[in-house]
């Protein structure tokens, strides 16, 4: 099965290369021009990935992550021109996964997208299929956790972090080693964008959020109890 990708970028030449790129890979590739026409074939078809411009006409690309967050824990890349540290945390805390600023290399772009990929579709052969601890559940086949026995919607980053946390029960993971597993070595960010996932992790595990305790000026660690 073809990965389907939607693109949504105004920038009519940006929007071409990206195109190009993921078609020589085998990708499916959709395009929306607006965060509006993004809305609407996001509702018609079952993504993969999105490639989503912040500065869009209609309806600007926060919005759309927003929205499509309601309903999805498709893997989001936001795109931008803006560099303000504030813009990606924002986009952090709305809930796409990776963030990539104009201008940049295609080819960087599509090993972000390969990487995303990877993780979100690629079950580990060698892993369990699921895995619980303290009343949270995780089906890696279906991509859902439940915590005491409520499904909580996470995004594919919490979801990549609460997992390798509880992977690595009782033991401290430094924040560069999550910095690795989850967005991989070409990862240049700062590695404050672990804070805003954290924070909406913690948030969306509740009281079970205990479990996850800080290593100050270290990483993080999953209890073995509360």
């Amino acid at each position: 099965m073809q990965p389907k990708i939607l693109i949504v970028e105004d920038e009519a030449i940006l929007r071409e290369i990206i195109k190009d790129y993921l078609l020589n890979e085998g990708y499916e590739v959709f395009e929306a021009i607006d965060g509006e026409q993004a809305l609407s074939l996001f509702s018609e078809h079952a993504f993969h990935l999105i490639i989503l411009d912040i500065m869009l006409p209609k309806v600007d690309g926060w919005s759309v992550c927003r929205r499509i967050r309601k309903d999805s824990t498709v893997p989001i890349i936001m795109l931008t021109a803006r560099v303000d540290e504030d813009d990606t945390l924002l986009g952090f805390e709305l809930g796409a996964d990776d963030y990539v600023a104009k201008p940049y290399s295609p080819l960087v772009l599509l090993a972000r997208v390969k990487r995303l990929l990877k993780n979100r579709y690629q079950l580990n052969e060698s892993a369990k299929d699921t895995l619980t601890t303290n009343g949270v559940f995780v089906d890696f086949t279906s991509r859902t956790v439940t915590v005491d026995g409520e499904n909580i919607n996470l995004t594919h980053t919490e979801f990549e972090i609460l997992t390798y946390l509880m992977q690595n029960q009782g033991i401290v993971i430094t924040r560069e080693q999550l910095l690795v597993k989850i967005w991989g070595y070409e990862y240049n960010g700062d590695d404050r964008t672990i804070n805003t996932h954290m924070r909406n992790l913690r948030t969306k595990l509740g009281r079970k959020s205990k479990l996850i305790t800080t290593i100050i000026r270290t990483g993080y660690k999953f209890e073995k109890s509360l």
